[in-house]
């Protein structure tokens, strides 16, 4: 009779693996609850992002005040990249327990298991694609960024309320219970550890901050956007040739077509010049995080809704731009928007016409809207009644 030899699977590491006495329950407990809530924070500004671009029936949005979109949104990219530093340290603190053996024990632990790894890839997704975002770097992504961005924060978001469920009786017996702590003297201890991560998250907030915030900007050493390098001191993110329509601004046929209810006009730039001019202080915000403020002077876009026989205060705009493809070649100015006497066809920045790569011979520019949705060379404006 021949007898099988015993095989028993064994752990790929043992506890001896692990030796750092910093990590502890408390330790796991403290960075999780300072990640989910720069996470949630996070998931809510981006949320609100999403449905300024993409609005829904119910959605309504204010044109005042006129930078609360720049705040939301720097509030956005700031606490996502602050999550890279809290969740490479949260990451490390719980780095043992991926190893746990055996590794399925229950079918109730296998989900557990299974939703930190959803938690996981998708926190790691979202930090990296973000990352890429903000530095403009999109050949990695071989997919539209704000669409896998948008749809993989919800896979993080449910996973993330899944495992708060399942681990907060173990967070409040953590933070009840002080644990010791074993660090030898002269080293970094947990307390060291997390304020090296509070640190670390702080700088980078503020290097963030300097690409909008002037005094901060010598130390935004890694910003891909540095101040004074764009044409009339604003940033752009596509220029005229880019956008293919070099040939069409320049060649001395430019018309402006405003469709209404009541009538139809075609307008030259002289014509849009000899209308009444208007100035307004705005900023450009863009979705990776910066921002700009320039001074816009142009035509009110509610003076062009009464040219064509509508009422500014009930109705909202389609603009469309010479650019003949691109996902936001377009965009619906909603009625607050509209009737707002901030809101331009623009001529002039700075005083002076505006360069072919901020939207010659005209723009839109209205408070409190994503940079993406301020149309450039514009042809065509349609009018609607807003319901």
């Amino acid at each position: 009779m021949v007898r099988l030899p015993d095989i028993r699977l064994k752990p790929p590491v043992t506890d001896e693996s692990f030796t750092s006495p910093l990590r502890s329950t408390r330790l796991t407990a403290v960075l999780g609850i300072a990640l989910g809530l720069a996470f949630a924070v996070c998931f809510g500004t981006g949320l609100l992002s999403h449905l300024i671009q993409h609005p829904p029936a119910w959605f309504w949005w204010p044109s005042r005040p006129v930078g609360l979109y720049r705040a939301t949104q720097g509030v956005h990219v700031i606490t996502g990249l602050a999550c890279v530093p809290l969740l490479g340290a949260k990451l490390w603190s719980v780095y043992p327990r991926l190893f746990e053996w055996p590794p399925l024990r229950s079918i109730a632990h296998g989900l557990e298991r299974a939703s930190i790894a959803v938690l996981v890839a998708a926190s790691l997704f979202q930090v990296v694609s973000g990352v890429l975002n903000v530095a403009r770097w999109y050949d990695p992504m071989p997919f539209f960024f704000t669409a896998g961005h948008y749809w993989a924060a919800w896979l993080a978001i449910g996973a993330l309320l899944v495992h708060i469920g399942v681990q907060l009786p173990v967070v409040r017996s953590a933070l009840t219970r002080p644990e010791p702590d074993h660090t030898a003297p002269g080293t970094l201890s947990r307390r060291g550890l997390i304020g090296t991560v509070a640190a670390t998250a702080g700088i980078i907030t503020l290097s963030t901050a300097g690409q909008t915030v002037t005094p901060l900007a010598p130390i935004s050493v890694l910003a891909p956007r540095r101040r004074g390098d764009d044409p009339q001191h604003v940033p752009v993110n596509k220029t005229s040739a880019g956008a293919g329509v070099r040939d069409a601004i320049f060649a001395g046929t430019y018309l402006l077509t405003v469709t209404g209810p009541g009538r139809m006009v075609q307008l030259t730039l002289g014509d849009l010049q000899a209308l009444p001019q208007h100035t307004a202080v705005l900023p450009i915000s863009c979705v990776e995080g910066w921002s700009a403020t320039g001074t816009w002077t142009g035509v009110r876009l509610r003076d062009l809704v009464e040219l064509v026989g509508a009422d500014p205060s009930h109705a909202s705009a389609y603009v469309e731009s010479l650019e003949a493809q691109g996902r936001y070649r377009a965009s619906t100015v909603a009625a607050p928007h509209t009737r707002d006497p901030y809101t331009l066809i623009a001529l002039r920045l700075g005083g002076e016409p505006l360069h072919p790569d901020h939207g010659y011979p005209a723009r839109l520019i209205a408070p409190n809207r994503p940079g993406v949705l301020q149309t450039k060379w514009i042809s065509r404006i349609t009018i609607r009644s807003a319901s």
